[in-house]
């Protein structure tokens, strides 16, 4: 029952995020990047499916010295009730129709009946790599550490793999 709640509070995530991004302008563009995988699949006794979803928009892009930056902001559910909600920054490189994706985001962790990972605040990094599918859309693999920087009591951190969907609008 759990599990249905959380995915409930994703989906109002999910929905508002769509919302405030046609809200803010009808010439604005938006990538969301949908995607499902395994958290911490490398603790056999905790790790667990997972969904996310993920808002950029693309208008607040930004060429700098260490590439195009542009914040990013999203959610991800496990089937253990644990969920996270993050927004950072993220840098894109690209290698013809392959995209290189590297990402920072701080965000707020709730373990529901999943991994104590010792902390409310959480830090993720991540790597991503796509390639260019059809017109305006991605497929994609993605790697992330989540970890709490030593801020609590333990850090045991959790490691997740996820496939990913890139769609721009």
């Amino acid at each position: 029952m759990k599990y249905y709640k959380s995915i409930s509070r994703l989906t109002f995530i999910t929905f508002f995020s769509l919302l405030s991004s046609i809200a803010y302008s009808e010439e604005s563009s938006s990538k969301f990047n949908v995607y499902s995988g395994m958290f911490d699949f490398s603790d056999t006794g905790k790790k667990s499916t997972l969904i996310g979803f993920q808002h950029q928009n693309e208008d607040l892009n930004r060429d700098t010295f260490l590439g195009n930056l542009s914040p990013i902001t999203g959610a991800l559910l496990t089937a253990d009730s644990a969920a996270y909600i993050y927004t950072g920054v993220q840098a894109q490189y690209k290698l013809g129709r392959i995209n290189f994706i590297p990402s920072f985001a701080p965000g707020l962790y709730s373990k529901g009946d999943g991994k104590d990972l010792g902390h409310i605040l959480e830090f993720k990094s991540e790597l991503q790599i796509s390639v260019d599918f059809v017109s305006n859309s991605q497929l994609g693999f993605s790697y992330n550490h989540l970890s709490n920087a030593s801020l609590g009591t333990k850090n045991p951190g959790a490691n997740s793999y996820m496939f990913n969907f890139f769609k721009t609008f």
